[in-house]
């Protein structure tokens, strides 16, 4: 079968995963790094502690992104709440009015009767409730003052609405903050550790790294077709973002982690799916077995659901798999994360 080529990229300076990794760690280390001392580099090597201190960026990143949709979410409902309080405001104040009128009018024709008097008070409710007095009004003002009670009503809802969704706002914002305070730490420490070893040990790491990023110049994806055009749409469309750095928090078009590059996908394809991997994991059709997945389904990753790619065809992934790496191909199989279930977006 043919192998698959990769298109050209568009910035070699990718191609370094150190340089990468540097850059990634010193444009999200603005804040300091958390205080925890650094792991020894003596314990099982300072390769499988930066690994380590990579897979759990990404699982944060996960966690912050979650956060990030949640709260883009509430900022929608908080806007959208604001903006009916805002209308029922108008409407209430248009009622309000016309109450006024009336109540001028009953006035400079022999004074202002009790009743209208009840329907410009705070609580007209109470009116309401003394069905003795409901006769004094005509079928014009019970109307209107039903009208009025109706809007406050609904006006007080909204308000309470909108105060509750912007506390929630509050604490996913600080949520946010959180996560990105840890990914931070966790990259920072990375780079310290990276920075222990040698100029050749630094180097034997990134060709590795580099070698990794362009094995799918040569990887035989076979030739099973996708199970839907829109499948079909979103894997052609992430099989152009090949070579793309990973950068935690990023959902395109330059740049990815995981899940933003699978949603960004289907986004090309006239798909909108959940931002995050765990979203991602109950958003179709789950497949239970490798052997079943076609290209284009999406394979869940890790015991936690932390992280997502496509299934590419002939045992391979298409991901976006961590800081420092580029979006490539890889085998299932080698990647180092347990496979857990497939989705089928049709």
């Amino acid at each position: 079968m043919a192998s698959h080529r990769r298109p050209k990229q568009p910035n070699p300076s990718y191609t370094t995963a150190l340089t990468v990794t540097a850059a990634a760690a010193v444009a999200l280390s603005a804040q300091s790094a958390s205080a925890d001392p650094l792991p020894d580099p003596t314990a099982k090597g300072v390769k499988a502690q930066v690994d380590r201190l990579y897979e759990e960026a990404t699982q944060a990143t996960e966690k912050y992104n979650g956060a990030k949709e949640k709260a883009d979410g509430l900022q929608k409902q908080v806007k959208a709440l604001q903006e009916t309080a805002a209308r029922k405001q108008g409407e209430l104040n248009e009622l309000r009015d016309r109450l006024g009128t009336m109540a001028a009018g009953q006035y400079r024709s022999g004074g202002l009767d009790p009743s209208v008097q009840l329907l410009l008070s705070e609580n007209p409710d109470t009116y309401l409730r003394k069905a003795s007095d409901i006769d004094r009004l005509n079928a014009r003002q019970v109307t209107l003052l039903q009208q009025f009670m109706s809007q406050q009503r609904a006006l007080q809802q909204q308000r309470g609405q909108a105060a509750e969704k912007l506390r929630d706002l509050e604490a996913t914002r600080k949520e946010l903050g959180s996560r990105k305070q840890e990914i931070q730490g966790k990259l920072s420490k990375a780079r310290q550790l990276l920075n222990t070893m040698t100029a050749e040990e630094r180097a034997r790491i990134a060709a590795a790294e580099d070698r990794a990023n362009r094995a799918g110049d040569r990887v035989d994806l076979g030739d099973e077709a996708s199970a839907s055009q829109r499948a079909a749409a979103a894997f052609s469309a992430a099989r152009s973002r090949v070579g793309m750095p990973y950068v935690w928090g990023a959902s395109g078009p330059n740049s990815f982690d995981c899940s933003g590059l699978t949603s960004w996908a289907f986004r090309q394809a006239g798909v909108s799916i959940p931002r995050t991997s765990q979203g991602q994991a109950s958003a179709g059709t789950r497949i239970g077995s490798l052997s079943a997945l076609k290209p284009g389904d999406l394979i869940i990753m890790r015991s936690d659901l932390s992280h997502v790619g496509f299934y590419a065809g002939n045992g391979q992934i298409l991901h976006a798999p961590k800081p420092g790496a580029q979006v490539r191909y890889e085998s299932i199989a080698r990647s180092g994360m347990p496979f857990m279930w497939g989705v089928r977006i049709s």
